[in-house]
């Protein structure tokens, strides 16, 4: 049988435009992400994605055959795609860490099991380490893939809907006012909104430049005007705006449902506000919402809690630390104390024995002999899914994937790693 080299050969190259369109390798690397995620391949699609692309820094990594068949897509199209960037994440206290996003992996449906996954994953992730980075991140659009790369889900989200078969009010009035905007408006508030909820919201992945688009009120992928979308604002008694919602409208079953595209807020009075507004608009028998955090304010402000309804919960970022020491210190915690633990890692990035002493709230990580006794043992996954404190150290104990070898110490772990606000994030890449 001949070997992986002998089929592919690997190219990571950084996305090129030529007068405002993508060169013949960009163009054919991003045709080739549609094929896996179904999406249109149309020349406006196409160069939308590569002015992002470069605007985010992004580079490409393809796996190409050596050998097409006569008739099928030629050796310009990759059949496995990977691309890498950086954006930083909020790992609670305002503390922007950078982080290696992951994004575009794809694998033609004809050329599966044939170790290309793990080629691409493996050689990226060891650029990402040997570059710096202490931390990568990725969305999956299945739950079952990563784990074997030590990718541990760090934070989820909700598709909540709201029924209007009573009037929506809130307990507490918010403060400040809500005003319909332009969506095309949105480009000069939108970014300065998302940065203030993103410094102080534990979870939190920076945008890419596509979410432009979205904040110009174009459609994704064709840079043309999206009539049906709408925008709002909230502002305070004084002071710059500090919320904002898009959203369009849709039939489902007979049914008028308001749709929420995006809803940011940087603090509780816009979001309450927002929701106040989003309640009060005429003809609409249900909101929806695909990115709700798991644990939101809106369910306790509301006069009828049972309006609100979980639809949907699912994993949202996915984390995998590939520096131990660095990533243990550069976030804040909620109790001083000294623990240790023991890290298994398939790929060796977080493989070893750790002292985390955390004094005033900040952690010290230090790498230590294999010998040495710990208190805690866990996978690399398992240190990703606990880093941002999003899950409890006790409840991954109780799932069997955190063994305490020092009485206490998963008690002491869940206290230490609590995070300061509920761990959430509105970013998709």
């Amino acid at each position: 049988m001949a070997s992986f080299d002998d089929d592919y050969v690997v190219r990571t190259f950084s996305p090129a435009l030529v007068d405002g369109k993508p060169d013949e390798a960009t163009a054919a690397w991003l045709g080739a992400t549609r094929i896996g995620f179904h999406e249109k391949a149309d020349a406006d699609a196409v160069r939308e994605s590569a002015i992002g692309s470069v605007d985010d820094g992004r580079v490409f990594t393809g796996v190409y055959p050596r050998r097409p068949v006569a008739g099928g897509l030629d050796e310009t199209w990759p059949v496995g795609t990977f691309t890498g960037y950086t954006k930083t994440i909020n790992v609670g206290g305002g503390r922007l860490v950078d982080a290696y996003l992951v994004s575009d992996v794809t694998v033609r449906p004809t050329h599966r099991r044939r170790g290309m996954l793990r080629t691409l994953m493996t050689e990226r992730l060891a650029a990402a380490a040997a570059s710096g980075h202490a931390l990568a991140a990725l969305t999956a659009s299945e739950s079952t893939i990563y784990r074997r790369f030590g990718y541990g889900p760090a934070t989820r989200k909700r598709t909540v809907v709201l029924e209007r078969d009573v009037p929506v009010t809130l307990l507490a009035q918010p403060t400040g006012r809500v005003e319909m905007a332009s969506p095309t408006s949105l480009a000069a508030i939108a970014p300065r909104v998302f940065a203030r909820f993103h410094e102080t919201t534990p979870g939190s992945v920076d945008r890419q430049g596509q979410y432009s688009n979205l904040y110009n009120g174009l459609t994704y992928g064709t840079a043309k005007p999206d009539d049906e979308l709408r925008a709002a604002i909230h502002v305070p008694d004084s002071g710059e705006a500090d919320g904002y919602v898009l959203y369009s409208m849709r039939e489902e079953a007979g049914a008028s449902v308001l749709e929420i595209a995006d809803l940011v807020s940087a603090t509780a009075d816009a979001f309450l506000g927002l929701w106040d507004f989003l309640g009060s608009v005429d003809l609409v028998q249900r909101i929806r919402w695909s990115k709700a955090p798991v644990e939101t304010p809106l369910l306790h402000a509301l006069t009828a809690s049972r309006s609100l309804q979980t639809e949907r919960e699912s994993d949202h970022v996915w984390l995998r630390v590939l520096d131990v020491q660095k990533a243990l210190s550069a976030r804040p915690y909620a109790r001083d104390g000294e623990i240790t633990l023991r890290v298994h890692d398939k790929l060796g990035h977080a493989e070893g024995t750790f002292r985390l002493e955390v004094v005033d709230g900040v952690g010290h990580a230090t790498r230590i002999a294999d010998s040495a006794p710990a208190s805690l043992e866990l996978d690399a996954a398992t240190l990703a899914t606990l880093y941002l404190g999003g899950v409890p150290v006790s409840v991954l104990g109780e799932a069997g994937l955190v063994v305490e070898h020092t009485r206490g110490a998963i008690r002491l772990a869940t206290q230490m790693f609590a995070a300061d606000r509920p761990v959430y994030g509105v970013t998709d890449f």
